[in-house]
């Protein structure tokens, strides 16, 4: 990831061979496949994880015995060019209630022609999450890029198809 000159923001981007409608779609309908189930705060293992599409909704793990961490809130929905998403997850990797507390989590998909699209990721005000926000910096760090790659081979045409 990049660090920028601000060490509270981190950027990642990639370029995806879909259009930007496609990209965007795939990103909100198939999130449960782009984060690893490894990434859990639950007891028990995940069954999935759920993108809830619209300001309001909450991104949330919902475990095999079925319940649900919510770890996630939407902020911002706007198909197909841009979602913005909290990170209430604090430096202990415990839920964080307090919103003032919290980073945000900003992809945006910008059309490199008509084929493909660009995916640019802001994990921003990682210094909300106060005294430790450092460990949240460099534990994001290690995984978005792993959520990216998830979302690449997700939008990759099916080996089956013709």
């Amino acid at each position: 990831m990049t660090v920028t000159d601000d060490p509270t923001v981190l950027r990642q981007q990639i370029t995806v061979d879909v259009p930007q409608e496609r990209a965007f779609q795939v990103f909100v309908e198939q999130f449960d496949g782009i984060k690893p189930r490894a990434y859990n705060l639950l007891p028990v293992d995940i069954e999935e994880t759920v993108f809830e599409p619209r300001v309001g909704g909450s991104v949330y793990d919902r475990g095999v015995d079925g319940s649900i961490c919510r770890w996630a809130r939407v902020l911002a929905f706007e198909p197909p060019a841009r979602l913005v998403i909290s990170w209430d997850i604090d430096a202990r990797w415990q839920l964080e209630t307090d919103p003032s507390r919290t980073s945000e989590v900003e992809v945006r998909f910008v059309p490199v022609g008509d084929r493909q699209t660009r995916v640019e990721l802001e994990h921003s005000k990682l210094d909300r999450h106060g005294e430790g926000w450092e460990a949240v910096r460099d534990g994001v760090d290690g995984g978005w890029p792993t959520f990216l790659e998830n979302f690449r081979g997700l939008t990759l045409p099916s080996r089956n198809a013709r």
